[in-house]
């Protein structure tokens, strides 16, 4: 079995439970998922199998998508709904829409952030959550998100009970992005302590809802014996990369990991980036250009070596 299986991921399960329940639905090992989702956190969650895991490295540098809401009026441990109340004020003065929007347009392009310590980033071996949960603090890298489209999409619902002001969005982001960082931001920017309240994954590379099947759902088309018809070809995960289709010739030297003359490659392709070879329609070797020499390509990653 090989390819890439587009899961919705429920809620109530991390993404490493989604690998060790395919692995038994599917009866393979060679599992691998694209960027973990929170337990809280439903959708889109493009799953690799067999020869298809060799690209999830690459599959996890592509885009995403969410829609979500955001609550204003207190903050958690979490920055998710799912955490301990850090700090609560009610919201008596409610940010007019238009400083709403003006906030969060101002928070596209590239921004910094900082990881919350709820989160699997690595401090001196140990991830953020593990201090967390022992109680400890550590200073947290700064790292570079890039927002895309950071939007509201409803109008304010106001809580007068609890004086909390919520509404949701829809944000378009590059890789590690933190979207319950950016609902703390945006909080922050508009002087109120904040949380992410509700957060579903619709995008993933290429990947959309309408592509996906559900866990019992895919155990299903095991059973009727046509999963092979829901796996994308591992070529749907290297789509954002450039791509160069080579010749009988070329084949015979590139199957064998050949390092390789820039200038095998056409002047205008982005040797910056990791270029697909293809032959035949088939993704069959990554290369980059060789560390030590500038004039020469190098592979990467051989995806097939026989066709």
């Amino acid at each position: 079995m090989e390819g890439i299986l587009p899961l919705w991921k429920e809620r109530g399960m991390t993404s490493h439970d989604c690998v060790f329940k395919l692995r038994k639905i599917l009866k393979t090992k060679k599992i691998g998922h694209t960027g973990t989702l929170d337990p809280d956190v439903d959708g889109v969650l493009p799953i690799c199998v067999g020869k298809a895991t060799k690209v999830v490295e690459y599959m996890m540098e592509t885009g995403k998508g969410y829609i979500g809401e955001i609550t204003l009026g207190y903050s958690t441990t979490t920055e998710d709904r799912s955490g301990e109340i850090v700090e609560r004020v009610r919201v008596e003065a409610i940010p007019a829409l238009e400083a709403i929007d003006d906030a969060m347009k101002h928070m596209e392009g590239t921004i910094t952030q900082i990881p919350p310590m709820y989160s699997a980033v690595k401090v001196n071996g140990k991830k953020l959550y593990e201090y967390a949960r022992a109680g400890e603090t550590v200073e947290r890298p700064v790292r570079l998100a890039e927002i895309k489209q950071f939007k509201r999409t409803s109008d304010l619902v106001i809580d007068e009970e609890n004086g909390t002001v919520s509404w949701t969005f829809e944000v378009a982001c590059g890789k590690g992005t933190y979207v319950r960082t950016l609902a703390v931001d945006l909080g922050e920017k508009l002087g109120f302590p904040a949380h992410m309240s509700d957060l579903t994954r619709i995008l993933s590379g290429t990947f959309k809802p309408s592509d996906c099947l559900t866990l019992e759902q895919v155990a299903e088309k095991m059973e009727q014996l046509e999963i092979e018809k829901h796996l994308f070809p591992l070529e749907f995960g290297l789509k954002e990369l450039p791509s160069f289709d080579i010749t009988e010739d070329l084949w015979d030297k590139v199957k064998n990991g050949a390092v390789l003359p820039i200038d095998t490659v056409p002047k205008d392709l982005n040797v910056s980036m990791p270029i697909v070879f293809t032959y035949l329609q088939k993704a069959v070797s990554i290369y980059t250009v060789h560390p030590n020499k500038k004039d020469y390509l190098k592979p990467v990653k051989v995806l097939r070596n026989n066709l």
